[in-house]
């Protein structure tokens, strides 16, 4: 990938978190105000990159679960083409693994 390309794709991913966010406080009452901010400060993937390398999950990711919602979680997102393609093999095993059993079918987008 050449890098117009590159930063066009992070920079769609980005928006994508960006309206993540945004349906997750529409949606199921929850307002990212950190990743918010950590999104503007560093972008979508670096932010997710952080997030994936944590031991535990977000204080974010632990309230979309809670609602039922575990499809307005970045771990969700990074999975999904073209977005997987900006992570390695273990950032995208970490959020399976977070996202574990519930599977993909189990939220709709």
């Amino acid at each position: 990938m050449d890098s117009t390309t590159t930063n066009k794709l992070h920079n769609q991913f980005t928006a994508t978190l960006k309206d993540m966010a945004s349906r997750a406080k529409s949606e199921a009452t929850y307002s990212a105000t950190r990743f918010l901010q950590m999104l503007g400060e560093k972008g979508g993937v670096e932010t997710a990159k952080h997030l994936l390398s944590l031991p535990t999950p977000s204080d974010g990711f632990t309230n979309m679960v809670l609602a039922e919602r575990i499809d307005l979680t970045l771990e969700w997102v990074v999975q999904d083409d073209p977005w997987k393609t900006l992570f390695t093999d273990a950032e995208l095993k970490v959020a399976r693994g977070r996202t574990g059993s519930r599977g993909k079918s189990k939220c709709s987008s």
